[in-house]
């Protein structure tokens, strides 16, 4: 009996002390250290805008996804390795970097009239190719035929049509023969010092010239090179931060010491929002979104971000599949960063101005229900999602599918009542509201037009105070 009981005092120690392992915290020096989720007014802006633009330009817009005759169906700006062009080859493309037909104020007003509120573009993508002029490197805009700097001309352009300019910049470098993919020797690590300092360099040279810009989004962080440099990309974050207050990082910059990316090796989210999201989004019914910052970058095509001349490889997205796309993600306390890809003389593809311009006509009519809301914080119903806006303390109910009834179903927690129903076209006008239950309530509609996605207000108060009050719904 009493060696019984001894094992079972043994076994429970080992459970505990198992337990106790598993829940330990690893000790994080280079991890996150703003304190989430930002509140100052540049992190505000970012949140309230919602949507955005993402355009995906360089050298591989020039053969667009096409090489000797032949067309490769993965992503364009990866067609180097596709085709395996030698990186002289690849390199050579500098000299037919013309683009006659790049007029950056048109660019801006698709942009504006599509209704984004910010936009995001490629000043280095892997190539390593800059379009500025930059004092680090010969593989820059200065030396194309184009010469001037492009990027001035971008930020002027879209800043003066009050679009917020965010630099994305890939760390990752096919061009600079220092970069490395992973440090396995000295020579390796002394490669990799110098190709440290070119990027903060390069990173200081960004936030220096192009004073507006409001973010920086990185990529190419994935290889073990820079996963292993956890210390040097904290470090870098807060040197970029003092030189410029208020700037918003995303989460692909840094990995912490354990070689952790986005999320630190305690889950602690790393950068100002999550940016993981990438031609995907969460599920519908993801909770734990609603606690942080994201933002969802997607492409038209399925997986095309630079110019393709073949679109047919692959499903084109529709505008409003586009829209849904935008209303799920504000649903859900993310931003939505659409991307368009240019092509090699600088002009935007029909295609992507008719997108542009369709979702722009939707935006016109139902942007109420996107810039500044976030979560409503109610049961997700089959027909769409809802938004709210905490300022003026509206629900939105953004209609994408229509039930066989013909009537909307809306749940509500106990002490709340549904008191008006309107559409945002038309808000003077009371839909029909019929209560089925304590909690539940249908929405018919008045000779609705059906035929596009349209946004119903709600108008929703606390029973006791008569007043609406957001964590009321939690």
């Amino acid at each position: 009996m009493r060696r019984s009981i001894f094992f079972l005092l043994l076994i429970s120690v080992f459970m505990i002390t198992g337990i106790d392992e598993s829940m330990a915290q690893k000790e994080v020096k280079y991890g996150q250290y703003n304190g989430l989720p930002r509140q100052d007014q540049a992190m505000q802006k970012w949140r309230e805008n919602r949507f955005g633009q993402f355009i995906h330009w360089g050298l591989y817009a020039i053969p667009g996804g096409v090489w000797e005759g032949k067309t490769y169906p993965y992503a364009s700006e990866f067609l180097k390795g596709s085709a395996k062009i030698a990186t002289s080859t690849w390199d050579s493309l500098i000299h037919q970097f013309d683009i006659p037909k790049y007029n950056p104020k048109e660019w801006a007003m698709i942009a504006k009239n599509m209704g984004v509120k910010y936009v995001t573009i490629t000043t280095k993508h892997h190539e390593g190719f800059c379009l500025w002029p930059s004092e680090y490197t010969d593989f820059d805009i200065e030396n194309t035929p184009y010469k001037k700097d492009l990027l001035r001309e971008f930020v002027d352009a879209y800043t003066a049509v009050g679009i917020d300019v965010n630099l994305y910049y890939s760390v990752l470098d096919w061009h600079h023969p220092d970069w490395r993919y992973d440090i396995k020797n000295d020579e390796d690590k002394a490669a990799f010092e110098r190709f440290k300092e070119f990027t903060k360099s390069q990173l200081v040279e960004l936030v220096t010239r192009y004073p507006e810009a409001k973010g920086l989004w990185f990529d190419g962080t994935w290889d073990n090179s820079w996963k292993k440099n956890g210390q040097f990309s904290y470090e870098l974050e807060k040197l970029l931060k003092n030189k410029r207050p208020g700037l918003v990082v995303n989460s692909r910059m840094r990995a912490d010491e354990h070689g952790s990316r986005h999320f630190d090796s305690n889950g602690i989210l790393m950068g100002d929002y999550e940016s993981g999201y990438e031609r995907r989004l969460p599920n519908p019914t993801d909770k734990e979104v609603l606690t942080r910052d994201w933002e969802c970058c997607m492409t038209i095509p399925e997986n095309q971000w630079g110019y393709h001349k073949d679109w047919s490889i692959s499903h084109v997205k529709s505008p409003m599949e586009l829209v849904e796309m935008l209303v799920q993600c504000t649903s859900q306390n993310g931003n939505f960063l659409l991307n368009f890809g240019p092509m090699g003389n600088g002009d935007i593809r029909s295609e992507e101005r008719k997108i542009a311009q369709e979702i722009g006509e939707w935006m016109k009519v139902n942007s109420e229900a996107i810039y500044g809301c976030g979560p409503a914080d109610l049961e997700k119903q089959d027909w769409g999602y809802y938004t709210f806006n905490e300022k003026n303390g509206k629900v939105y109910m953004a209609v994408f599918n229509n039930p066989v009834l013909g009537k909307y179903k809306i749940r509500l927690p106990k002490s709340h009542t549904l008191k008006k129903a309107s559409l945002l076209t038309k808000q003077g006008e009371e839909l029909d509201i019929e209560q089925i239950s304590p909690t539940d309530y249908f929405i018919v509609p008045n000779k609705i037009n059906n035929k596009e996605p349209f946004v119903i207000i709600l108008e929703i108060v606390d029973k006791l105070s008569g007043k609406f009050h957001q964590k009321a719904l939690t």
